[in-house]
């Protein structure tokens, strides 16, 4: 196994572009904050630049420890700006462009009046919070016009907190989750072991949400073995699909909502995909169906489609290799297992008393890489402590071959259904004109389906009736469209605020 070593996200910037200073970083888009980028830029390019941004917050005032929010469109900009605010020893705290004027407010509450940085997307949201003071706001383009202060790099102690991401935010306020340089550490230490899987140095595509602890994994880890990165902005699908087929990645990350969405253009423009041997999705369960169009699109018979499962508390936990064949006798809501050494799951009933196997109650989690609190929420932190195990709010059990079985978050569970998960998996495995299934509850705390009709599909309701005969009883679903299902900055569906609304006769 490779060797543990703390991260610092400048120093590995640093390192991996004096290491591999040709080594090639390509946009989609050109990038606000770096402007002076072009579309096809080396590490040892973009490290100039992120010096250059460093220098010119030194010139605003920013300094070792400030806390820097940085609120601004979803772009890979947003990790470099952090990369810039770690060199200063400032702590980069990722926030999710999406977040309203009130969640924007406590996090300024919460940090103590922190720098932001922010830019057109944002700007109205910023201008709005009432606490936080207008000279510590820092909007791109005045960032852009400062003059520089040539400061030398300050490192933060390896414990102490020196980058913050947000949970999702899908049962209220998001908490603010606090990663020291030996947490961030153990994670790339697991990411760099599943890369020496990866046969040759060729291009990895991602598109991962900025603020998502996922994403300085990745690219900490990559960097650090020179690999070529597309960092893709933009989810649409046609765009996505121009990209991969002009630059031929042989690696794929998305959340997998995202692989959802871009799966109907798979299947009617394979081509498109036909240089990824490597597929890998973020965090989060996946349905069979989704995997097995990626894999039929990919050129390469031996093809692989790596599902993680993991939390930004802990990082990535538990993972399983998935192949054409393999995939024909999957069960969509087996997670796999954890890496020996380093990440582990167990289930525990409310107490965290440990169950045996085959027996339903809250995974466990035990990461080298566990966050280190919540910001100014630590008693909240604790009461999911238990020693070193990690309550994940995620319910399902652990069979006899140690497989971890997801059935869904313990606020979602329904009585009388074994796994909403699993349903909405079978659905949308096997009506192929669904684009999303969704099952929470209605105000009489009955299984309410939501359902999203794939793009240049029809809804054939014979077909749901006869899918659904042998299930628990389902409401009649209500139809939206994909993007009138609330979502978080990863995609994931909002359940509580559907639920929410279902009670106000409000979706």
């Amino acid at each position: 196994m490779d060797q543990y070593q703390p991260v610092n996200l400048y120093t590995n910037y640093e390192q991996a572009a004096l290491n591999y200073p040709h080594q090639a970083i390509i946009l989609d888009e050109s990038l606000p904050a770096f402007p002076d980028l072009p579309l096809e830029t080396t590490y040892a390019e973009s490290l100039s630049s992120i010096k250059q941004r460093a220098y010119q917050l030194a010139k605003l005032g920013v300094a070792a420890t400030d806390k820097v929010v940085i609120f601004k469109s979803p772009k890979f900009d947003t990790y470099l700006l952090a990369t810039a605010v770690s060199y200063l020893g400032a702590i980069p705290v990722m926030v999710s462009y999406h977040f309203p004027i009130a969640t924007m407010a406590v996090f300024v509450e919460r940090l103590e009046d922190p720098f932001i940085i922010f830019d057109e997307q944002t700007t109205a949201t910023v201008k709005a919070i009432a606490n936080s003071s207008s000279d510590r706001q820092i909007a791109v383009t005045d960032l852009l016009q400062q003059s520089a202060l040539q400061v030398p790099q300050v490192r933060l102690d390896v414990d102490a907190i020196s980058y913050m991401t947000h949970t999702s935010g899908t049962t209220g306020i998001p908490k603010l989750i606090c990663h020291s340089a030996n947490s961030m550490g153990w994670r790339t230490l697991w990411q760099r072991t599943i890369f020496e899987k990866i046969q040759s140095k060729e291009l990895l595509a991602f598109h991962i949400s900025p603020v998502h602890s996922r994403y300085n994994i990745g690219m900490t880890s990559a960097m650090a073995m020179g690999f070529p990165l597309m960092p893709l902005n933009t989810a649409d699908s046609q765009k996505v699909a121009t990209m991969l087929t002009r630059y031929q990645p042989i690696a794929l990350e998305t959340h997998p909502n995202n692989f959802v969405q871009w799966s109907f253009y798979a299947q009617e423009h394979p081509k498109a995909f036909q240089s990824i041997r490597y597929y890998h999705s973020t965090f989060d369960a996946i349905n069979n169906q989704t995997m097995a169009r990626f894999l039929e699109a990919s050129g390469d018979e031996q093809a692989v489609f790596l599902q993680v499962y993991g939390q930004s508390e802990c990082g990535p936990m538990i993972l399983k290799k998935h192949t054409r064949e393999s995939l024909k006798e999957n069960d969509a809501r087996d997670m796999g297992i954890g890496l020996e050494g380093l990440t582990q799951a167990r289930i525990a009933d409310k107490n965290g008393q440990p169950l045996p196997i085959h027996t339903d109650g809250h995974i466990q989690f035990l990461s080298k890489g566990r966050a280190l609190t919540y910001y100014k929420e630590d008693a909240r932190f604790q009461t999911t402590v238990y020693d070193e195990w990690w309550d994940s709010g995620d319910y399902g059990m652990i069979d006899a071959n140690g497989h971890l079985f997801l059935k869904d978050r313990q606020v979602d569970v329904i009585e009388k259904i074994n796994s909403n998960l699993a349903i909405e998996d079978y659905l949308l495995d096997h009506l192929d004109f669904l684009e999303e299934v969704v099952i929470v509850r209605d105000k009489n705390q009955q299984p309410q389906p939501i359902i999203a009709v794939a793009p240049d599909k029809e809804m054939n309701w014979d077909a749901w009736w006869k899918k659904i005969a042998d299930l628990p009883h389902l409401n009649q679903p209500l139809l939206r469209t994909f993007d009138e299902i609330p979502r978080t900055a990863t995609m994931k569906v909002q359940r509580l605020q559907i639920e929410q609304a279902l009670k106000n006769n409000s979706f």
